[in-house]
């Protein structure tokens, strides 16, 4: 068996597989970022075109002498990239070979123009990842020049040496190209990695049909699936295909990158599942300003101060049942919790105590950024908090006189502890070494999108 099959079958076993609902993920590369691929792709495709060429068997009159040529230098003027609709990348380079041919009684120097034409088709590999490959290449030569300098070259000889190396450049410039082409596939095999989300929460990004490729653009459907301790998240309904729109974002960008409601309504399923969002909000009675101690509350609740003559710590345990709900409309992102709250004192065993419970909702601004390849978010309180009675063990509770202390003791915690936690971020689909540079986030009717160039780093 090959060892591409090899690992292929490998990942797919140890790869969950999801049946449910796809969290849909698109990433489009337009057109500026080809002018910036071929900017930084000059390097490494001189690299790659500096091809060995052997000896040339030269004619002294009497036998044929060895002679060694010797490049001395590639240079890459001109290399131009287009997309090739349902197809891939059209390479065009143009690139002047020096070479040292070192003859009796004196070496001379040729420069050599070369055009290489090359098609790269752009496919779903069998992992869920893009690969590139080389379907078509073809060399066209010009004449060698004589360096000035170098001695005068009877035009046979120079015809001869002029043959030797277009014929080794023929066949190995093609095979350069597709040598380096190939090694791209290492990195795009990355986009599959296992990415943290917290600390037993993961993200996997996967392919899920082969890329639509037009003259101004590709584009990759992705899914995203969610992992809660080794288990993937799936949303209790089935999710429509998602679609990104043509013109939307940043006009001119490199990178386009649409993100469903889905994706954002799995996120916080999984938050809600993980116990990520409950918290524990404790008063300390050493602190002057806390507001969370049975004194405080005995002035609003007579049975309070009759259960504890003297001040207690009191402390917030806030669960989330339910799962938070994020609503997507154009240029405006919100964040609803329906926390259950139960209100408990420490009594003088040193064992909590419940006192009684609300059912609350909150509801928030949500501000999303991209930092470090990470979609992050904030939030702030949108309105009043509001919170009704769910149980009591302290007998009327007035929620009209109970509502400003929970106001005051309530958000600052949760907002710290919401902020702590969505500014953790959510990877976004990446390879290796690639970065996101001056991120832009739109919010649209049901969707985000996000406009960004791109850096690759080694």
């Amino acid at each position: 068996m090959a060892p591409a099959r090899r690992v292929g079958l490998l990942l797919s076993l140890l790869l969950p597989v999801v049946s449910a609902s796809m969290l849909g993920t698109v990433v489009r590369l337009n057109r500026a970022v080809l002018s910036y691929v071929s900017e930084i792709g000059k390097a490494p495709l001189q690299q790659a075109l500096n091809v060995t060429v052997p000896y040339f068997l030269d004619w002294n009159g009497e036998v044929h002498q060895p002679t060694r040529i010797q490049t001395l230098n590639i240079r890459v003027p001109h290399f131009h990239l287009k997309f090739v609709a349902d197809f891939g990348v059209r390479l065009l380079v143009a690139a002047n070979f020096t070479f040292k041919v070192f003859r009796v009684p004196e070496p001379l120097e040729l420069m050599l123009p070369v055009v290489v034409l090359a098609d790269a088709h752009v496919a779903q590999g069998s992992i869920g990842t893009p690969v590139v490959s080389i379907s078509a290449c073809f060399p066209l030569f010009s004449n060698a020049n004589v360096s000035d300098g170098s001695s005068s070259v009877a035009p046979g000889p120079l015809a001869l040496v002029q043959k030797h190396v277009r014929a080794v450049l023929r066949n190995k410039l093609c095979l350069s190209v597709s040598n380096l082409v190939q090694g791209l596939n290492v990195h795009l095999g990355t986009l599959i990695g296992l990415n943290p989300v917290g600390p037993e929460s993961q993200i996997r990004y996967s392919m899920i049909s082969v890329p639509n490729i037009t003259k101004d653009y590709i584009s990759l459907d992705i899914n995203a699936v969610l992992f809660l301790l080794g288990k993937p998240i799936v949303l209790p309904v089935d999710t429509t295909p998602f679609v990104l729109p043509l013109h939307v974002g940043a006009d001119g960008t490199m990178a386009t990158v649409g993100l469903s409601q889905d994706l954002f309504d799995s996120v916080l399923l999984l938050l809600q599942k993980a116990g990520a969002l409950n918290l524990d909000i404790t008063g300390q009675l050493e602190s002057g300003d806390n507001l969370l101690n049975t004194s405080v509350l005995g002035q609003l609740i007579p049975e309070v101060a009759r259960w504890f003559p003297q001040p207690m710590p009191v402390a917030l345990k806030v669960q989330l049942g339910a799962t938070p709900v994020v609503t997507l409309h154009t240029h405006n992102a919100t964040l609803q919790l329906q926390p259950f709250v139960e209100v408990r004192a420490v009594a003088s065993n040193s064992a909590f105590r419940s006192l009684f419970s609300f059912d609350m909702v909150v509801n928030l601004s949500l501000q999303l950024s991209v930092s470090k390849l990470k979609l992050r978010g904030t939030t702030s309180v949108l309105g009043d908090i509001q919170l009704a009675v769910a149980s009591s063990n302290v007998g009327f509770i007035d929620t009209d006189q109970v509502h400003p202390l929970m106001d005051a003791v309530f958000k600052k915690p949760l907002l710290d502890h919401l902020n702590a936690l969505l500014g953790m971020g959510i990877a976004l689909p990446n390879v290796v070494n690639l970065h996101y540079v001056d991120p832009e986030v739109f919010v649209y009717e049901g969707y985000v999108v996000i406009s960004s160039g791109l850096l690759y780093q080694r």
